[in-house]
């Protein structure tokens, strides 16, 4: 296998995922219970033998760093790897500025410094399961200047807007890298994944510079690949993907996770996926409660009825409650005789004195982080 590390950008300046995304990014979001959406990507890179990652952190990212700590959850070899935290530089006139290539220019020594001579770079908002050492050999052995990943998807009209979509010739080579404007239902959107020399990314940040302070990696990437000056090929993604770009995505990518084949898929025994671990009791169902089609995490007490939802660690569910299709954060309560059905609950939230909160599939409700409600 050649020799590379791991790149996960931050969230960028297009997601905005409303109430979650004003306490943490969404790498920080909570994920099927007791996971973290960045858990996802590290944990790719982790089990490709990938132990150098830089993860890039902006607004509010205290969640997202204490979450990652020292990295050593993550199975990251300590003698010859780490998990580097990197900062972009705040404070912009305009957020036109705030790119991903803002951010790598500001901590550009610490990339030249990175002894591997390849970089695979991933986002913080997607989840998805990815063998890169397999990748990255063939990568090496097409010759091909940028790999990059895609997942064809019939919805795009509705879903995935906030993504951007590869255009393909027959070969597969990439053509453009264009955003989803919703006019087509298939698109081959971009996982915002490649690979590439260390080299061309350091050179790529430079041109980027110079050719637009407001443009993106992607941005320039696709103007050089129009200009023919880049060789760059498009590998298909099979199995499970969510891309977390709105507060809809958020619910349905959590919820999809309750039918049998989809969590399968994600938490395989071949595959391990990593977390920081809580010490906490087992979690309590008692004789008057009610799950089905559900996921309990550690240190619950269940007194209520749960059906179809995703429950946190710490979460209360009191008796006469009744909890469907929603997804409760950690130290949620839910009070005795309240009805929750398609709802977000945000962390230590308290819900008593309204009694029944009815939300859309298509259109779920949010309770703020510690609101009594």
């Amino acid at each position: 296998m050649a020799k590379a590390f791991g790149i996960i950008a931050s969230t960028p300046r297009r997601i905005n995922i409303r109430g979650l995304q004003d306490y943490r990014p969404a790498a920080a979001f909570s994920f099927c219970g007791r996971y973290r959406v960045i858990d996802f990507p590290i944990s790719n890179l982790s089990n490709s033998g990938i132990n150098n990652i830089q993860v890039y952190l902006h607004d509010n990212p205290r969640s997202l760093t204490e979450h990652l700590g020292t990295g050593r959850h993550y199975n990251i070899n300590s003698k010859r790897g780490k998990i580097q935290l990197l900062y972009g530089r705040q404070g912009f006139v305009n957020d036109i500025y705030d790119t991903d290539v803002s951010e790598y220019l500001t901590n550009i020594d610490y990339i030249r410094r990175m002894m591997q001579d390849y970089v695979v770079i991933m986002p913080s908002y997607m989840v998805f399961k990815q063998d890169f050492e397999a990748l990255l050999n063939l990568h090496v052995e097409s010759g091909m200047d940028i790999t990059m990943l895609y997942h064809k998807v019939d919805n795009a009209r509705d879903h995935f807007l906030n993504c951007r979509y590869l255009t393909l010739d027959k070969e597969r080579n990439v053509l453009s890298i264009e955003d989803n404007n919703g006019n087509t239902k298939e698109k081959n959107i971009y996982m915002d994944t490649c690979i590439m020399k260390k080299s061309l990314f350091i050179e790529l940040v430079k041109k980027t510079v110079e050719y637009s302070s407001a443009f993106s990696l992607a941005q320039m990437i696709d103007v050089k690949c129009k200009e023919g000056k880049l060789k760059i090929k498009g590998i298909a993604h099979k199995g499970y993907f969510a891309a977390i770009d709105d507060f809809t995505s958020y619910y349905d990518a959590n919820i999809s996770l309750l039918e049998n084949d989809s969590i399968r898929e994600v938490f395989r025994h071949d595959w391990t996926i990593y977390t920081r671990t809580t010490d906490s009791s087992p979690s309590k169902i008692t004789e008057s409660a009610h799950v089905t089609g559900s996921l309990i995490s550690n240190g619950c007490t269940i007194e209520g009825t749960v059906e179809n939802s995703i429950i946190g660690r710490g979460v209360h569910v009191a008796k006469g409650a009744v909890v469907k299709n929603s997804i409760l954060l950690a130290y949620a309560k839910v009070g005795e005789n309240v009805t929750v059905d398609c709802q977000i609950v945000d962390k230590w939230a308290n819900i008593s004195r309204t009694k029944e909160l009815i939300g859309k599939p298509y259109e779920p409700g949010y309770i703020r982080r510690r609101d009594i409600i």
